[in-house]
């Protein structure tokens, strides 16, 4: 999530048809990018934080529990794949 410039985002908003959608304040759409662009960037940080937590010597047991996951969910999702 970290790149949001995906086929996704080329397909959505750019594959509307002005003559069928009628215009109107885009502030709900704003709202929702913007949330995305949040959600990505706290995933990074989320991903940046149990990486230097790690090289500190940190177990996943420990880590787990910052997360409130079991270890073995932390691991899976975070370690070196």
């Amino acid at each position: 999530m970290a790149n949001l410039k995906t086929n996704h985002d080329r397909t959505g908003l750019d594959q509307l048809d002005p003559s069928t959608h009628p215009a109107r304040d885009a502030a709900s759409s704003r709202r929702i990018l913007g949330a995305r662009r949040s959600l990505a960037a706290a995933e990074q940080e989320l991903r940046d934080a149990v990486r230097a937590a790690r090289q500190a010597g940190d177990s996943w047991t420990v880590i787990g529990a910052a997360l409130d996951i079991t270890r073995q969910a932390a691991q899976q999702r975070f370690g070196e794949h």
